[in-house]
C-alpha cells in the first residue's frame, strides 16, 4: 500500500483547529445592564458564503440533529459536543449543514452569536478540507468520557462580581474523537483524546439552556 502524504495523514488524524486564546473575561460572556453587541462582522463567515452556495448539496436535510430543550446545563453541553463531533463527509452534506443546528440554538439576544460562529467553525474542517476528507470517506464521532463544571468556575463567578448572566455555566467536556476512512481501498481509523469547555446560559437567564461560546479545542478551563 502507498504511504499517505503528510497532508493526507493530517486530514485523517484530525485537521488542525485554531482559535485565539481566550479567557473568561473576553468570551463576551460578561453582560452588564444595557450591554450591546460590540463584536465586529466576521469576514471568515461571510467570505465562505459564495463558495458554499455554489456547491451542490443533497435535497434532504440531516435528521435528528437538534439540541434538547432542557434546563440541565450538563446534559445540554453533552448534546452540543455530540453535534459538533459526529459527522460524515460521505453523505453529501457540508460542514455548515452540521453546524446549523448548533448555531440555531445560540444566545437568543444575539450578543454572543458572532463569536460563537467563529468558535463553531474552528471545530470542523474547512470546506476544502471537507472535500479532501470526502474523497477518503472520512466519518467522525465522539465518545464522551466526562462532562463536569470545572473547579475554577466558582472563582470565575466571584471575579465576575455579578456581571455574568444569571444561569451562565461552564461545562468541561473530555472524551475520545474517533475517525474512520478509506485509504487506497483499505479501511483506516484513528482515535485521540479531546477536551474543551462549553459555555451555556440556562434559567433564569432564559427559559431553557442556550449555547453561548466554546473554548479553544483542547484548552478547557482548569
Amino acid at each position: 500500500m502507498a504511504h499517505p502524504t503528510p497532508r493526507q495523514l493530517m486530514l485523517i488524524a484530525g485537521c488542525a483547529l485554531f482559535l485565539a486564546t481566550l479567557t473568561v473575561g473576553i468570551y463576551g460572556l460578561v453582560s452588564g445592564p444595557g450591554g450591546g453587541n460590540d463584536h465586529p462582522t466576521r469576514t471568515s463567515a461571510t467570505s465562505a458564503a459564495p463558495l458554499i452556495a455554489a456547491l451542490p448539496g443533497p435535497a434532504a436535510t440531516l435528521a435528528d440533529r437538534s439540541l434538547p430543550r432542557t434546563t440541565d446545563a450538563v446534559a445540554y453541553a453533552r448534546a452540543v459536543a455530540t453535534l459538533l463531533f459526529d459527522w460524515d463527509t460521505s453523505t453529501g452534506f457540508l460542514p455548515t449543514d452540521y453546524t446549523a443546528p448548533v448555531l440555531a440554538d445560540a444566545d437568543p439576544s444575539g450578543q454572543e452569536t458572532p463569536g460563537l460562529i467563529d468558535d463553531v467553525a474552528s471545530y470542523l474542517p474547512t470546506v476544502d478540507q471537507w472535500l479532501d476528507l470526502a474523497a477518503m470517506e472520512v466519518a467522525q464521532s465522539i465518545a464522551i468520557g466526562n462532562a463536569v463544571i470545572p473547579d475554577s468556575w466558582a472563582a470565575a463567578l466571584t471575579q465576575a462580581n455579578g456581571q455574568l448572566r444569571p444561569g451562565t455555566t461552564a461545562i468541561n467536556i473530555t472524551g475520545t474523537r474517533h475517525r474512520t476512512g478509506v485509504w487506497n481501498g483499505e479501511p483506516t481509523k484513528s482515535s485521540y483524546p479531546v477536551s474543551f469547555t462549553v459555555f451555556v446560559a440556562c434559567p433564569p437567564a432564559f427559559e431553557r439552556c442556550h449555547l453561548l461560546r466554546l473554548s479553544q479545542l483542547d484548552k478547557p478551563l482548569r
